[in-house]
């Protein structure tokens, strides 16, 4: 009962997903034959391909991100996340399925627009601090944290990665974060750790983090029928932090109860064995091998 309901759910997800916002949702079954800028047998394709283990992960990329004074500001100031946030969280979805599963021709003309839009965005923290958008050093914090998050929600809540497909992962990742801006994206987890450690002094709560948990308890994070899970979800996302970082930032007594987890690890390999005609990852499959 709960495969069909979810998907059903999951269909209706993907659908929203790829619309584009002009009417028209994205076709990343064209053109056939175009490879995308991370191979068909990449570990990337594998860990994006999850829409549950995407959900929780994303959360804690923001929460990440969100820690971070200037890119607080930046995603605060001139976001829709707090007026719009499930608009905003399917955008950015949105843009992480064309930039792993899209064409390459595709991939690279929305990642050039969003490197245009950047380009308005500027301001100054609250401390007087100015920042840009596609500062570099910003743009790897943020494509960094993303990875971090992705990856880990796959390996606890769908199927464990070895050290080597971990650093695999993040070694495909580095090209399409320069594509967007960002110089020096870690190319294994060791370089992930040691960005971290180097990011931990200047990272702080915030009440603006503090709003941001609140507004997701509020939102359809899963489809309805598993609308009961939000707050096992915003735990799982605060579970995936880094310890040091999760006890700076005030998160410690959120952590995922062991049934909040244990259900959750269902329903995401619910969703892993589901091969949906308006998925992401089934629509570049037939793209990349074309007609049978």
């Amino acid at each position: 009962m709960i495969g069909k309901l979810l998907a059903a759910r999951l269909d209706q997800m993907f659908r929203q997903q790829l619309d584009d916002g002009s009417g028209r949702p994205l076709d990343l079954s064209q053109p056939v034959g175009e490879p995308a800028l991370v191979p068909a047998d990449s570990i990337s394709w594998r860990v994006f391909a999850n829409p549950v283990s995407l959900v929780i992960g994303g959360i804690t990329a923001v929460l990440l991100e969100l820690a971070e004074p200037k890119v607080r500001s930046g995603v605060w100031d001139h976001t829709t996340f707090r007026t719009d946030p499930l608009k905003r969280m399917r955008r950015t979805g949105m843009a992480a399925m064309v930039t792993v599963y899209g064409a390459r021709s595709q991939a690279t003309r929305m990642i050039s627009g969003v490197r245009r839009m950047h380009d308005q965005v500027r301001g100054t923290t609250p401390d007087g601090i100015p920042y840009e958008a596609n500062d570099p050093e910003l743009l790897r914090w943020v494509h960094a944290t993303a990875a971090f998050g992705f990856l880990e929600a796959y390996h606890q809540y769908v199927a464990p990665l070895d050290q080597a497909e971990r650093d695999r992962y993040y070694e495909e990742g580095a090209p399409i974060s320069r594509l967007y801006g960002a110089e020096a994206a870690p190319v294994s987890e060791k370089e992930l750790t040691e960005l971290f450690t180097r990011t931990l002094p200047r990272l702080e709560p915030s009440e603006i983090l503090s709003e941001f948990l609140g507004i997701l308890e509020a939102l359809p994070l899963l489809p309805r029928p598993l609308r009961s899970m939000n707050k096992a979800i915003i735990s799982a996302s605060v579970g995936l932090l880094p310890p040091d970082i999760r006890t700076k930032l005030g998160l410690q007594k959120r952590l995922p109860t062991p049934t909040a987890t244990k259900l959750l690890r269902f329903v995401a390999r619910q969703a892993e064995g589901l091969e949906l005609d308006s998925s992401p990852v089934v629509q570049a499959r037939r793209r990349v091998t074309g007609p049978s």
